[in-house]
């Protein structure tokens, strides 16, 4: 599933997802909590500018709102172009569209418009801006059914459009054995950014499809927890929860579960994760706690630690993004979107086989080789996955590391360019089961060995998967039948070794 971005460059509207919008410059922070609220920060949009969120199956996104007229006005080929084929031709006053195998036709200054040869009624004009399709956003509920062909429903007020059965429903309720914490049960895992001010808790949701309960308000008797409220705002739904007790977040079930409980004083105190968020309801709860880091070149881990109980059995890296494209894969494709979406689906195909998982860039941002390695290592997962794409050869080669000559162990710390040598072993085992049950799909696959950072600093099983199409067209790398192919032979090469993953520490 995409989140896409649209933006005006040199007078034409383009997607961050195809031509690499995004650029966050500067060196991410080594907190995790810094990494994932600059990831929410990343979809929802740096600037205040009103926004359309669309959610769909085949992806979520958003595109800016502009005003003609006093009305709310879209790109009608910027909607479409991530949801099927679509191209759109203006020849004077008219604007010819073809989505798939629908056509319509549309005229500059008119408030009606002809889908497959149908009449069909706009609630305010057609506009043209240099060659750009504009329909109001208030037509969309009728006009997209016509053109897609199944349900729409827009939310106007807030501006946020589901197609198809896409909605997230939650319910919330005290825990019956301990009335001191509160479960939000969600139909879909979700990943809000978590805020607290004095006597409140915010959780909001700028990419899930989350839709509201029978009352938007919901109370629970409780003296810890009044109410919670749920509200809609230009493309992000909020659950503001009121609250007497300083509380922590933890994630559970897959992320469909968040349980809001009391805080202990080290725990607000310590680094702040996806999992384990801290919010103090007092006056200067704003600002999250921070806690002194090691800097990741220091050290990999301690070569004596104690085993760790895992928060996530595996971690997926789409690699490069950012102001790193990657392959520059043909005109309009760069390496950065493939290993995302890969990275998505990968995600699906292990947990839908209970393995726990993580997207360690799951948006279009900076992360160095060495805070990738950081991360993998301090979630202490039992395999690291790194994805690549390229354009060259045929089908998937999967690779563990070669290490380097470098610096030898010290004390109770491993040199961070060689960490990755005593779990050499493991690593070629994943890789080996991966490449087999990509050999069961028919895939071609290759098992190599390549200085690839950051495998090599990685203290746990770390493999890289590079994916090449079968054939010689590099649009298969996007082709949802390909990706699937490829994400579930990975996925269950994984689960095929799981326990011996496991096993290490």
């Amino acid at each position: 599933m995409r989140w896409i971005s649209w933006s005006r460059v040199n007078g034409r509207w383009i997607s961050g997802s195809r031509m690499g919008r995004s650029r966050i410059r500067g060196r991410l922070p080594l907190r995790v909590s810094s990494l994932i609220l600059l990831t929410a920060f990343l979809l929802h949009g740096a600037s205040s500018e009103k926004r359309l969120a669309v959610y769909s199956t085949a992806a979520n996104y958003s595109l800016p709102v502009v005003q003609r007229d006093g009305r709310d006005y879209v790109g009608l080929l910027e909607l479409l172009d991530p949801l099927g084929a679509v191209n759109a031709k203006a020849v004077g006053p008219r604007w010819r569209l073809r989505y798939n195998n629908v056509f319509g036709e549309f005229t500059a200054g008119q408030s009606h418009a002809r889908i497959q040869g149908r009449d069909f009624d706009l609630s305010a004009r057609f506009e043209l801006d240099n060659g750009r399709g504009l329909v109001p956003v208030a037509s969309l509920a009728s006009l997209l059914p016509r053109i897609l062909g199944g349900p729409v429903t827009l939310h106007e007020d807030s501006a946020r459009l589901f197609i198809g059965n896409i909605a997230t429903h939650f319910t919330a309720s005290v825990a019956g054995d301990d009335p001191s914490h509160l479960v939000f049960r969600f139909t879909s895992p979700v990943n809000p950014t978590i805020a607290a001010e004095p006597g409140k808790l915010r959780m909001t949701f700028t990419r899930e499809p989350l839709t509201a309960p029978a009352s938007p308000t919901l109370t629970f008797g409780s003296t810890s927890f009044p109410s919670a409220t749920y509200s809609e705002n230009n493309g992000a739904a909020e659950i503001t929860v009121s609250t007497t007790l300083p509380l922590m977040a933890s994630f559970s079930n897959n992320g469909r579960t968040i349980t809001l409980g009391p805080a202990s004083v080290q725990q607000t105190a310590a680094t702040a994760t996806r999992g384990s968020i801290a919010a103090q309801p007092t006056a200067n709860s704003a600002a999250p706690q921070t806690s002194t880091v090691i800097p990741p070149q220091a050290a990999a881990a301690s070569a004596s630690a104690p085993a760790i109980a895992r928060r996530y059995f595996a971690v997926i890296d789409a690699s490069h993004g950012g102001d790193d494209r990657g392959e520059t894969l043909s005109t309009t494709l760069a390496e950065k979107d493939v290993t995302v979406a890969f990275a998505r689906r990968l995600r699906q195909e292990l947990e839908n086989r209970g393995i726990s998982t993580l997207v360690l860039r799951d948006s279009d941002a900076n992360v160095s080789l060495d805070d990738r390695a950081f991360y993998a290592n301090s979630f202490h997962a039992a395999v690291y996955v790194a994805l690549h794409a390229a354009s060259s050869g045929h089908g998937v080669r999967v690779y563990t590391a070669l290490i380097p000559y470098g610096s030898d162990d010290r004390g109770p710390f491993r040199s961070w360019t060689t960490a990755q040598s005593s779990y050499l072993p493991v690593s070629e085992t994943a890789a080996a089961s991966v490449a087999t049950e990509l050999k069961k799909q028919n895939v071609p696959v290759r098992a190599l060995s390549a200085p690839l950072r950051p495998l090599n600093s990685v203290v746990t099983a770390a493999i890289a998967v590079e994916v090449a199409p079968q054939a010689s067209d590099v649009a298969q790398l996007m082709s949802p039948d390909y990706q699937q192919l490829v994400v579930s032979a990975v996925a269950n090469g994984i689960a095929a070794v799981r326990d011996k993953l496991g096993a290490t520490p």
